[in-house]
């Protein structure tokens, strides 16, 4: 396995460098900051992948917040997605509430769907999503993110919290696979 994730690592096309992701996570900041600075909102983590995302941006909020995790997953350190399945709920009570919730990826929208759908049941006031990259797909997604960091082609991606079969999600910057394994569905 670790000479797959060698491979894949040091014959990927790099989209957006460390500088471009940071600069585009303090963007989405200060839209964070702008709408949401008198809203008391909660603060969602989707893990995995929206670990490192969250930590970037937290840093950079300036009014108050309670942060919290929520853990579903379609793809199970695999390249292909399934079913949602539900990990971890928040802890934090929702109802009447602000939430925000991040993730690293809006790709095909369905567990931001599945998250957004479970936020509501809990009866929040408001939702909003901000995710570090936004896929372009062919086809309408379910759902569309209120804060956008970056546009990237459909490929398949790895850093800055998005993975390749569970490993990858540190590196600094944002990977696409070689389109020739892409094209061979070898991921």
């Amino acid at each position: 396995m670790l000479n797959e994730i060698k491979t894949i690592q040091s014959s990927a096309d790099l989209l957006h460098s460390e500088v471009e992701v940071e600069s585009a996570i303090s963007d989405m900041a200060d839209k964070i900051n702008y709408l949401l600075h008198d809203r008391n909102p909660v603060f969602l983590c989707v893990m995995t992948g929206g670990l490192i995302v969250s930590g970037k941006l937290l840093n950079l909020l300036n009014f108050p917040l309670t942060v919290d995790t929520i853990n579903a997953s379609r793809y199970n350190n695999g390249t292909n997605g399934g079913v949602v399945q539900w990990i971890q709920t928040p802890r934090t009570n929702l109802k009447d509430r602000t939430v925000l919730i991040v993730d690293d990826i809006l790709d095909e929208g369905i567990t931001l769907e599945a998250i957004v759908q479970y936020c509501q049941s809990q009866g929040v006031n408001s939702i909003y999503t901000a995710v570090l990259v936004d896929k372009k797909l062919a086809h309408k997604k379910p759902i569309i993110a209120d804060f956008v960091g970056l546009e990237v082609e459909n490929r398949y991606l790895f850093g800055y919290g998005m993975d390749y079969k569970g490993y990858l999600r540190n590196v600094a910057g944002i990977y696409a696979c070689p389109d020739e394994l892409q094209n061979k569905k070898k991921i």
